[in-house]
This record gives C-alpha cells, sequence and structure tokens, in this order.
C-alpha cells in the first residue's frame, strides 16, 4: 500500500491526524493559524496551541476528528481567553479538548448519541462535555492505531 500523503504547514510541521480526517477547511484553517503563528513565536507548542485555538472557533472534535460548528465563536472557556490571560489559564482544566461546551444540552446529546455513549439521558450538561471528551479520546486513539 502506498504511503499516505501527509498535507504540512510551509514551516514544514505536519497536520495532526485528527485533522487528516477532516474537512479541508479545517485543515486549512489549523494550517493558515500555525504558520502565522509560527511566523510570530517561532515553531513549537504555542505555535500549535494558537492553531488549535483558531480551530476550535469554527470546528468541534467529534470522534477522530473536526466538524464545522453551526454557530462560530469559543468552544469552551480557555478558548475564550486572550493573550496573557490564555497563556496563564493553559492548564487549569477549562479545556474541553475541542467538545463544544458551549451548545446547546440538545446539541450535545446528539453528539454523545453519534458517538455511542452510555447513559447520556441523565447526564448534565457539564457531564455530557466530559463524557463526549473521553469519547473523542478513544475514537482518536483507534484510529491512530488503525492508522499505524
Amino acid at each position: 500500500m502506498p504511503a499516505k500523503k501527509r498535507s504540512t504547514s510551509r514551516s514544514g510541521t505536519d497536520l495532526p491526524s485528527t485533522l487528516e480526517r477532516s474537512p479541508k477547511k479545517a485543515q486549512e484553517t489549523w494550517l493558515a493559524t500555525h504558520d502565522a503563528a509560527v511566523e510570530e513565536y517561532g515553531e513549537g507548542e504555542r505555535a500549535h496551541r494558537t492553531a488549535f485555538a483558531s480551530l476550535k472557533h469554527s470546528f468541534e472534535k467529534v470522534g477522530d476528528h473536526w466538524e464545522e460548528k453551526d454557530e462560530k465563536g469559543p468552544s469552551d472557556a480557555q478558548a475564550a481567553r486572550r493573550g496573557a490571560d490564555a497563556r496563564a489559564h493553559r492548564d487549569d482544566g477549562d479545556s474541553a479538548g475541542g467538545v463544544n461546551a458551549n451548545a446547546s444540552k440538545d446539541h450535545l446529546l446528539e453528539v454523545a448519541r453519534r458517538l455511542e455513549v452510555k447513559g447520556r439521558s441523565r447526564m448534565t450538561k457539564a457531564e455530557l462535555v466530559e463524557a463526549i471528551q473521553r469519547a473523542n479520546d478513544r475514537a482518536t486513539a483507534a484510529a491512530r492505531a488503525r492508522d499505524s
């Protein structure tokens, strides 16, 4: 089987695997923001965080890939922060890992249904966000194992 061609940014960074399985628009959003962040901050974690923060304003993680959101905007408390405030709070657990925590409970229930989250109908909104995040992590791990 031929090797899969990976998309890369101008700085030579490969796309994260979840983005390889995502729509072209999500890939282009991440790559453009990553390239601009590399020019501003240099290659590394900060450029990646900046690219994902930008991605989360238009896309949400569902399973092992990203899907376009119905409405643009920050997906969680961490994504709503900017600049020094964002850097000061990056490790405080406010990130929902790509889950659109600001979506309606009905939307979260639908995503949980698609991901086959057990017990979802009895969960609070916060519990749904956590359960979806865990389901996303499992789906991503399974996809990466299949890809390797």
